[in-house]
């Protein structure tokens, strides 16, 4: 199996900066409450100077997002929708430790973190273009089919495992009770993506080796070196 950006993508978005965890042993078990609130510290000090939308971080993706064709403000990517939520409520839903913990993180470094069920993913996972066959199962149960050119996570059964690339998740691949090898995948876009990537990499590859166990492999992912096997 592998995870790659199509070079369409790597094209429209040359300061794209993703990383990616490959991690196994995961369980529902673990207590994760005092890490998390170390991370919503930071976010809740980010934000108590100045709101969400004008860090650089939300910005890029902003921009990302209106060169797709999408309204920035109806359609955001995950961390700002997260953070946004963060300050309105002071927290946020709770689902499972690892996908809290990462949405966590997610607040304090203003970056989108994907985190997919290995075991619900048909040989690969690519974001690219769609074609407009493809199909994406909702967390509400509803199935969609992404409009043509959206750019989507995408498998080898043509399932969506995201759709408008940052925006929204799949419940085809998400983490559930069962789940024992994830992929996490984290974008950035801004000026320093290069250097807060793999901060955030060398951040969450900590805390789950001190919750559940180390990463098989991490890495950054360029255009001339796009790919990850795992």
């Amino acid at each position: 199996m592998y995870f790659r950006h199509a070079r369409e993508i790597w094209d429209d978005h040359p300061a794209l900066v993703p990383g990616v965890l490959l991690v196994p042993g995961i369980t529902d078990g673990v207590e994760v409450d005092g890490r998390i609130a170390r991370f919503q510290g930071v976010a809740h000090s980010r934000l108590s100077q100045v709101a969400e939308g004008e860090w650089p971080e939300i910005q890029a993706w902003r921009r990302a997002f209106a060169k797709m064709g999408c309204k920035p403000t109806q359609y955001r990517c995950a961390a700002e929708s997260l953070l946004r939520r963060f300050r309105k409520d002071g927290a946020l839903p709770r689902l499972h430790p690892l996908v809290d913990l990462c949405n966590a993180i997610s607040l304090a470094f203003a970056v989108p973190i994907a985190v997919f069920d290995v075991s619900r993913i048909a040989q690969y996972l690519e974001v690219r273009f769609a074609a407009g066959d493809e199909h994406y199962l909702s967390f509400a149960g509803e199935r969609e089919s992404p409009e043509p050119g959206e750019v989507i996570f995408a498998d080898a059964t043509a399932c969506a495992h995201a759709r408008r690339w940052t925006h929204r998740q799949s419940a085809a691949s998400a983490v559930r009770s069962d789940t024992e090898l994830v992929l996490v995948v984290i974008e950035a876009l801004h000026a320093t993506a290069m250097t807060d990537i793999a901060t955030v990499l060398d951040v969450l590859a900590r805390e789950v080796t001190e919750l559940w166990s180390a990463p098989k492999a991490q890495a950054i992912l360029t255009k001339t070196s796009p790919a990850f096997a795992f």
